[in-house]
């Protein structure tokens, strides 16, 4: 059996974004979802993180409550997914499937996007229960 591929983790954060609350549908569409096997060398150094299996998700991004009217536009706002921490991941944990977990680690990153709280995360992310 053949290891899950780019597209497919693409295929299943385009799912779990479809399935935000109505409210967040539109705004979360304009974020630009981009799946890669490992994070950046350089990336990992600026943040300090020694093993790149640390690093599944990354929102990189002005979060809309910092936004203003009078931004230049720029560059679209994006979420980075790693795929094979994502995979190391999924294969400890056992008990989540990997959509959940793409869809745990998507949500989360949405949540320096939107600049939700735990508590809203926990109303969308059921990961917890």
């Amino acid at each position: 059996m053949l290891p899950p591929t780019l597209a497919d983790i693409e295929t299943l954060a385009d799912q779990a974004r479809d399935s935000l609350p109505e409210g967040f549908l539109a705004p979360a569409r304009e974020v630009v979802i981009r799946v890669a096997d490992w994070p950046e060398d350089e990336l990992l150094d600026e943040m300090g993180i020694a093993d790149p299996f640390d690093l599944t998700g990354l929102y990189e991004g002005v979060p809309l409550t910092e936004k203003s009217l009078s931004d230049m536009p720029g560059q679209p706002d994006v979420i980075w997914l790693f795929r094979r921490p994502l995979l190391e991941e999924w294969i400890e944990r056992e008990e989540v499937t990997l959509a959940e977990l793409v869809t745990h680690v998507l949500i989360h990153e949405f949540a320096h996007h939107f600049g939700w709280s735990d508590a809203d995360i926990a109303a969308i992310d059921q990961w917890w229960e």
